[in-house]
Formats: C-alpha cells, structure tokens, sequence
C-alpha cells in the first residue's frame, strides 16, 4: 500500500505541466536573450532552441512562428511585470501603471523585444494581426482602471477606457523607442495629469 502511495506521489511530482512550464520559462528567455543579440530579422528558433536546451521541434510545435513566440514574450513579461493596479484612486492607478510600463520597457531585452515588434507589424500582416489581438487584450486589462474610476464617479460615464490607457502609456513609449529618451518621474506625473485634465474636463 505505501509502495503505491510513493508511487502516486512521485507520479504528481512529475506531472507534465511542470516540465511543460519550464520548457516554455526556458524557450522564453532565450528569445529575449536571441532579438538582443542578433535582432528580429536574423533571429530564428533554431539558435533560440538551441538557447533553450530544446529540441527545435518543441518550439515549432507549440509557436509555430516567431512572431507568435515573440508575442508570447510579451504577454507573458507585461503580466509579470505590468499588473493591472487598483489603489481607489483614477489617478494613483495611472501613475503605478505608467511607472510599470516605463521599468518594463527599460529592462534588459524588453526593449529589443518592443523594436522587434516595432518593426515587424509593418512589414508581415500575420505579425500584425497577432500583435492587434495582444495589445486589444491588454488595453481591456489596462481599461479595468477607467471602468472602476466610472463607477467612483472619477469620470464621465462616456469615457472611453483604451482611448485613455493609450493617452498615458503612448506618449511615454514614443519617448523611450523613438526619441530615445527615458522618462523619468515628473514627465510621468505631467503625462498622467494632462490625461486627467482632458478627463475632468469631458
């Protein structure tokens, strides 16, 4: 009877979706580790299999592409990285948001990781169209802030919750990935104000 026990509880310890999450912890990491190193056009998964400790057949299985993969990276970073806050206040929310979204964009590979994307949605309309269903995701994640605001009578019921997600978070990444700049502390406060200003305002 013990023996059988020991043999169950081994049986659960080794439970595929154990192994099925460090593969896919692993294969993630190498593709950030793979678009810094060679960018997005020479990145192949091959060499981000071989990153990983994987068989290229595991990668081509479960992403199929490397656009896939490398929105995978992003969903998977931004829900880590980025969480949706809720502090009671419109303002406070925008501000943890926004000071998230900036960390994150600055972390070592994100930023190759957003470049890549950047660049690709352009040119490949498969990546595009993947990119268009991460972004819409989160925008309804992130648009859970202007929604609780609505209901505390923050803003007017009108309000468009992505319209005012993409009014903080655009401004900031046009800073961090076209002019180059790193947002610090008060252009981020300035960025959220003037939003709410418009907000008040409407």
């Amino acid at each position: 009877m013990d023996s059988v026990r020991s043999t169950g509880s081994a049986a659960v310890k080794r439970r595929p979706g154990g192994r099925s999450a460090r593969v896919r912890a692993a294969v993630l990491l190498a593709t950030v580790a793979e678009l810094a190193a060679v960018g997005y056009s020479e990145m192949s998964l091959e060499e981000i299999a071989r990153r990983a400790g994987v068989h290229k057949t595991t990668v081509y299985r479960r992403w199929g592409t490397r656009e896939e993969l490398i929105l995978d990276v992003m969903r998977e970073r931004t829900s880590q990285v980025v969480p949706v806050p809720d502090t009671g206040s419109l303002r406070e929310d925008l501000l943890v948001l926004a000071r998230a979204a900036v960390a994150n964009a600055r972390s070592p590979g994100v930023e190759a990781v957003m470049r890549a994307v950047v660049s690709g949605v352009h040119r490949n309309p498969v990546f595009a169209e993947a990119s268009r269903r991460f972004w819409t995701e989160r925008m309804n994640l992130d648009g859970k802030i202007v929604e609780r605001a609505i209901v505390r009578g923050e803003a007017p019921a009108h309000t468009d919750p992505r319209q005012i997600i993409e009014a903080v978070l655009g401004p900031l990444h046009l800073r961090l990935l076209i002019s180059g700049d790193s947002p610090g502390e008060p252009v981020i406060q300035q960025v959220v104000d003037l939003v709410l200003s418009g907000v008040k305002a409407a």
